[in-house]
């Protein structure tokens, strides 16, 4: 699994579960917001696996938790969590005002961290895999394939890789851009420590590189606000003779309209995915135009969730792309925010999502066409060789 000091929850909600994204933008009127005016216009989905479905009236019994507890003169937001605990939802959250501000400029393309993306080994070393260009981590001089060894003194050798995510933002003490954060840090045999200062960054979740035999691979890390956009751009300025890899290991999600607007990428028109609010079935399309040319290979692994896999999901059922990796992460529940007295809002579960052939991903995933690990990316350009020039 693989993270960036990006998308990680707010650590009130952290629960033991590693991302939460948004899956919106917005689903019930169709239109592309990136925030959530009212709070029964956007549908979100979080990182979990099945779970219980709340009760009926999980919402109103939240807002009317909150509303008592302003009126008596207590929190209204432990007693929306309260109310949350009680609704036989797994997965329902309350955020702060503050929390559930940071999480939309995030899903916008800000944040504030230091720049780095790190996985952890299988062996629990945790290991810097990108330094983003003109952040705090690359003036630095940190790079790829160091070892992270300590954030502010405590050990990330074998801890989720989200932990330390909100150790390197701060999410404890609420950390804003220009606060300190010591790294310990080691490459080959030397070992050293660097005092950075938290930045506020622009996401760039989409990266593109070219491999020797004609393959373009597109990376997609989360569906941040003009990722699909940045995925077309890819497209056109391609040799029209390569082969596409689209790369959404370890891509947590984001938003689902850059999700159906990359789908629509490949796809001329049809179905996405269909999904229910409240038993209310609906359904998302590509648009028509995509390029359904050039032969396509996508990779998956165990970090590929909710946007990310209803995406997998499209191109796989529609016959689009070849799918190589491993077993997607299995997210597909729905949650709606509602905002509370205080301005935090509360988050339960209200619908499900399924691909084009209607597979149900939550806590199932997506079962890759060709079965890979470490090898998927040379296994991808095998299969691109094989299925041939698209002219």
């Amino acid at each position: 699994m693989s993270g960036r000091d990006l998308f990680c929850p707010p650590r009130r909600f952290r629960r033991g579960a590693a991302l939460t994204l948004v899956f919106a933008g917005v689903l019930v009127t169709g239109a592309a917001t990136g925030s959530f005016p009212e709070p029964d216009a956007t549908v979100s989905a979080r990182k979990a696996v099945a779970g219980p479905s709340p009760t009926a009236g999980g919402h109103e019994d939240v807002q009317r938790a909150a509303a008592e507890a302003m009126a008596d003169g207590k929190s209204p937001m432990e007693a929306a969590e309260r109310a949350v605990s009680r609704s036989g939802d797994r997965w329902g959250a309350v955020y702060s005002q503050d929390e559930y501000q940071e999480f939309q400029e995030a899903l916008d393309g800000r944040y504030t961290g230091v720049g780095l993306w790190a996985r952890r080994e299988r062996d629990g070393r945790i290991e810097v895999t990108r330094v983003q260009p003109g952040s705090p981590a690359a003036d630095a001089g940190i790079r790829k394939g160091d070892r992270l060894l300590s954030v502010d003194g405590s050990k990330v050798d074998g801890r989720p890789v989200t932990e330390v995510v909100s150790l390197l933002r701060g999410d404890a003490d609420d950390a804003a851009a220009g606060t300190p954060v010591t790294l310990g840090l080691q490459r080959g045999t030397r070992a050293w420590t660097e005092t950075l200062h938290r930045a506020s960054l622009s996401t760039d979740s989409v990266t593109v590189r070219r491999l020797p035999g004609g393959v373009t691979v597109i990376g997609i890390v989360a569906f941040t606000k003009g990722s699909s956009g940045a995925v077309r751009a890819a497209l056109r300025q391609a040799p029209a003779d390569d082969g596409i890899v689209l790369d959404l290991r370890g891509n947590s999600g984001g938003l689902v309209t850059e999700a159906v607007g990359t789908a629509s990428a490949f796809l001329d028109g049809g179905l996405v995915a269909t999904y229910d609010v409240k038993g209310a079935q609906r359904s998302l399309h590509a648009a028509p135009g995509g390029d359904t040319g050039r032969p396509l290979v996508t990779l998956v692994d165990g970090g590929t969730m909710s946007a990310a896999e209803m995406l997998t999901g499209a191109l796989q059922d529609r016959g689009r792309a070849v799918v190589i990796g491993s077993r997607t992460f299995g997210k597909g529940s729905i949650q709606m925010p509602t905002r509370l007295p205080d301005g935090s809002v509360a988050e339960l579960t209200v619908g499900h999502y399924r691909t084009p052939s209607g597979h149900a991903v939550d806590g199932r995933g997506i079962t890759p066409d060709l079965e890979a690990g470490p090898e998927a990316l040379s296994r991808a350009e095998t299969v691109l060789t094989g299925l041939g020039d698209p002219s």
